[in-house]
């Protein structure tokens, strides 16, 4: 198991990845405004769906607790823009083919998969306070009720 680099209430390293809308994603960029980084398994699968949607219906409310979201999966920039696209976010998917951002906070671990184990992305969600420390960790998330209470938090260290 591959400790993470990342601890609660110590400041987060700065990172950059690709993200949707031809750009990139630098954490350094963001200090000021408080994040939430969720991490999903995949693009256009139900779970993630049924997130996303939550995180967007509710971005408005994120934004006026001076928050930003970002998605982060695996898939590539492509596949990121036609699942933005087709659910319509407000918000940017960052995209991490080679893992490097998902074993920074450590995230992958063993699925079971139709009888067989893989290897993919624990759905968890980080907050990064204005400071850049990491303030709150869900892993192991179920859907359900998750969003809400995410926006809860920021809610209280806005």
């Amino acid at each position: 198991m591959v400790e993470s680099l990342i601890e609660l209430d110590a400041e987060v390293p700065d990172f950059s990845a690709q993200m949707t809308g031809n750009k990139e994603f630098r954490l350094s960029d963001h200090k000021g405004k408080n994040l939430v980084l969720y991490f999903y398994p995949k693009d256009n699968t139900p779970g993630c769906t049924t997130e996303g949607l939550r995180f967007r219906d509710l971005y408005p409310q994120f934004k006026q607790a001076k928050t930003e979201i970002f998605g982060i999966s695996r898939d590539s920039i492509r596949s990121h823009e036609g699942f933005k696209a087709k659910l319509d976010m407000p918000f940017e998917l960052i995209s991490d083919p080679d893992e490097t951002v998902c074993n920074m906070f450590n995230v992958m671990k063993m699925k079971n998969m139709y009888g067989k184990q893989v290897r993919g992305v624990d759905r968890c969600t980080f907050v990064i306070d204005s400071r850049g420390k990491l303030v709150k960790e869900w892993r192991g998330v179920k859907v359900p009720g998750h969003v809400d209470e995410v926006l809860e938090f920021v809610k209280t260290i806005s």
